[in-house]
């Protein structure tokens, strides 16, 4: 059974997390924009997304703490083309004081192009000390874990 797929419309009364041009140099010899640059565009998004839940430089360098993929997957809805003016859209499912859940959308003005359905991010800290304390909770954490 299909999954019901939102409309463009609907996609882009979620915020823009930023809108790229795409260029000649993202076709692979095959004349299509390469899958690397759908997670590309994935990762330049994630950091406006990060920073409208506050998550910032200083959770990486002050706190030592950093965000790792545990998962996410890509469904291509249509091809990205030369020229495209795209916008990458996203929404936060679920989250506690370490994962966050979402979903993201490449959008372009005839499709969604790709869905980022399941993505899965952690905290975890960036380095090993003798005795690693508890880390100090960030201004992301909710009140479940």
């Amino acid at each position: 059974m299909p999954v019901p797929m939102p409309t463009v419309a609907q996609v882009c009364e979620l915020p823009s997390l930023m809108e790229k041009v795409i260029p000649a140099a993202w076709l692979d010899l095959n004349g299509h924009v390469n899958v690397r640059h759908y997670l590309e565009l994935y990762d330049a998004a994630s950091w406006p997304m990060l920073a409208a839940l506050g998550v910032d430089e200083r959770l990486f360098l002050e706190r030592r703490q950093g965000l790792f993929d545990l998962e996410h997957h890509l469904w291509y809805l249509d091809e990205l083309h030369v020229g495209d003016t795209v916008t990458v859209h996203s929404r936060i499912l679920d989250r506690t004081a370490k994962r966050y859940h979402g979903v993201m959308f490449i959008v372009t003005a005839r499709a969604v192009a790709c869905r980022v359905p399941s993505s899965t991010s952690a905290r975890a800290p960036t380095s090993r000390p003798a005795a690693r304390p508890r880390c100090p909770t960030c201004s992301w954490r909710t009140s479940t874990e």
